[in-house]
């Protein structure tokens, strides 16, 4: 028996869906072929999520196909099975309603799971789905801090630091602490865990681990300005002995991040390349999170510790003194570099008025002009 003429459509689909698909290629699939144990978690639970919601989709998909071929207005054999006054099946209504309800309790206990289980705060419990963790084992401390627009990253426990490069040893457990100069960024790796947000005054968690040595890209997740696009990152997963030597010769560096060093690495800046400190002030990352790198400062723990025992009382309304922390005498913007861009928030001292040619700067994203565009 001959088969029935194809539509002219099908060939030059099937012949066109390679040519379609090639784009594809070039993917990098980096969320579904991940290194550290979380983000291969966070893979499974997008895969098996996906896979419960096409139990639904694809018959529903196939059921509307067949219906339509079955019951077209062509198809005279099927007159004989058509009921237009039918309205009601019991057992189809059971099914209906009953595969689909099966699934997202399956969903919602999954997500209900996954979401304790993958909190970003808690601590690793295994290296991967074989390995558990000893508990007297101590994680390794990262403190990153997001600036404008780069990663600096303070290993405190052997008192080194860097910019723009992450390096971690493979199946050892990493506790990131987390949190930002002057605006929100989201920190992430993709191979290692999900991202998490970086906040300025705050400090946020994630903890996770790599597996096995890997070279890759991370980044900010959230846009905080212009330089955004170039806010990246080198990650490096090694062996206990690479990750010994890339130590040593992050400690060879005679640069030493102290608070003035800080002050200047946090001006806003583009592409910055990878530097290393060979030493760090062990107080540092304290000072930016309650927002007093800066000398002079009154640091928000210390308000908050005043505030918590009730007040400093009424004349500790005119002591304003380190109080301002916000553009233009921040952390990060000094003072003389207020009125450099071309930009000046029209709050500042000494703006320009509407009668006055603005400054000229020559770099267009400089202090001001990029806390300007924030604003």
């Amino acid at each position: 028996m001959s088969q029935p003429n194809s539509p002219k459509w099908i060939p030059l689909l099937r012949w066109s869906a390679p040519i379609l698909a090639a784009p594809l290629a070039g993917c990098n699939w980096v969320v579904m072929n991940p290194s550290g144990d979380i983000a291969v978690q966070q893979r499974d639970l997008i895969l098996i999520s996906t896979a419960l919601m096409l139990l639904i989709v694809i018959p529903v998909m196939a059921l509307v196909v067949f219906f339509a071929m079955r019951y077209r207005a062509t198809n005279k054999s099927a007159d004989a099975d058509y009921d237009p006054d039918w309205d009601h099946s019991t057992k189809l209504e059971l099914l209906i309603w009953s595969a689909p309800l099966l699934i997202i309790i399956c969903l919602g206990a999954l997500t209900w799971v996954s979401t304790h289980k993958l909190d970003p705060y808690r601590p690793l419990d295994r290296i991967d789905a074989t390995t558990a963790i000893d508990p007297k084992v101590k994680p390794l401390t990262v403190e990153v801090v997001a600036l404008d627009w780069k990663w600096l990253f303070i290993y405190p426990e052997l008192g080194i630091a860097t910019v723009n490069e992450l390096a971690l040893p493979t199946n050892v457990p990493v506790r990131f602490d987390i949190t930002a100069s002057t605006v929100m960024n989201s920190f992430y790796v993709p191979e290692l865990a999900g991202q998490i947000y970086a906040m300025p005054g705050m400090k946020t968690q994630l903890h996770a681990v790599a597996n096995k040595p890997v070279t890759g890209t991370g980044f900010s997740a959230n846009y905080s300005g212009a330089g955004f696009t170039h806010m990246r990152f080198g990650y490096k997963a090694m062996d206990r002995a690479g990750f010994d030597a890339w130590v040593a010769k992050v400690k060879a560096s005679s640069t030493q991040l102290d608070r003035n060093v800080y002050l200047a690495l946090a001006k806003p800046s583009e592409k910055a390349p990878t530097a290393y400190f060979g030493a760090t002030d062990p107080k540092l990352f304290d000072a930016v999170v309650n927002l007093c790198p800066k000398p002079g400062q009154r640091c928000m723990g210390e308000l908050m510790h005043i505030n918590m025992m009730g007040g400093a009382g009424k004349e500790s309304a005119r002591e304003t003194e380190g109080l301002q922390y916000d553009f233009p005498d921040s952390h990060v913007i000094d003072q003389s570099d207020r009125n450099k861009g071309q930009e000046t928030a029209p709050d500042a001292p000494g703006a320009p008025g509407p009668h006055h040619e603005p400054a000229i700067d020559l770099n267009p994203h400089s202090g001001a002009d990029a806390h300007a565009q924030h604003r």
